[in-house]
């Protein structure tokens, strides 16, 4: 079952006027000027009065080579997204990135909850440093775990990283936000809200400070101007990631200390 982002939390409500206040784009030409499948990320952990004024200095008329535009679709400025994370019975994939394993990969479904679309994905790391993502569609009827899946999941990992995949996969944790995503040329910012995750083994959730926005820097390089403003305004780049800094929220007796600092701080409430 998702959850509905608390529509009343400070974060929901400042990402869906930020988005509405800007210039639109379209999804058409978001493909086309900053898909971004390969790109560098920054998280941040942003309160709701910094995030305002970020996102008010990025979409400004008057920036220098155009304002960020935010993305529009069907009207809509805000979207909910549902995502499920599949991982081995001894989570592999949560270990290999604690252990910053650089043949590491995360393997989940992603649900469009506004429009229904379903992609299966794949995120790797890349040989700079960088994610690269591999996605498919999932058609009605179709599942992460069903064999063209498990064969798209095979000859990724196969030809990526020369691994073969790993035989048992299960449900491990589900996010459940509200995201509106700002772009310029080459670049996007994603800004969520009202995050909540479940952990789907032992059904324990948690639910994001409804004061903080989880924004992300996406680029094929290592600081945008996002960046740096986030930076002026002393924001330091976090060291979260829904999935892993949500398990060790849920799960205190897991090694996971590079995340606990900024888990607490995202959890908090």
């Amino acid at each position: 079952m998702t959850r509905a982002p608390e529509a009343a939390a400070p974060a929901v409500r400042a990402i869906d006027l930020a988005a509405r206040r800007a210039a639109p784009i379209s999804l058409a030409e978001v493909q086309a000027r900053a898909e971004l499948l390969a790109r560098f990320d920054h998280s941040y952990l942003v309160p709701v009065d910094t995030f305002t004024a970020v996102a008010g200095r990025l979409t400004d008329a008057a920036r220098p080579g155009g304002p960020f535009r935010a993305l529009a679709i069907d009207g809509r400025r805000s979207f909910r997204y549902h995502s499920v994370y599949y991982d081995t019975p001894g989570l592999r994939s949560f270990h290999d990135h604690r252990q910053g394993r650089r043949l590491r990969f995360k393997v989940r479904e992603r649900v469009y909850q506004d429009s229904g679309e379903r992609q299966f994905e794949i995120k790797l790391k890349g040989r700079r440093g960088d994610t690269v993502k591999h996605r498919m569609p999932l058609t009605p009827g179709r599942t992460p775990l069903d064999a063209p899946s498990r064969g798209f999941l095979a000859a990724t990992l196969r030809t990526a990283y020369g691994i073969e995949a790993p035989e048992a996969l299960d449900p491990s944790l589900s996010t459940d936000y509200l995201r509106a995503t700002f772009v310029a040329e080459g670049e996007r910012v994603t800004c969520d809200a009202g995050l909540t995750c479940v952990d789907l083994r032992t059904r324990r959730a948690v639910r994001c400070d409804g004061r903080l926005v989880l924004v992300e820097t996406k680029s094929t390089g290592h600081l945008t101007e996002a960046d740096r403003l986030l930076h002026a305004y002393g924001i330091r780049p976090a060291v979260f990631t829904k999935y892993c800094g949500a398990l060790a929220a849920l799960r205190p007796a897991l090694p996971a200390n590079r995340w606990r600092r900024a888990a607490r701080a995202a959890f908090a409430a």
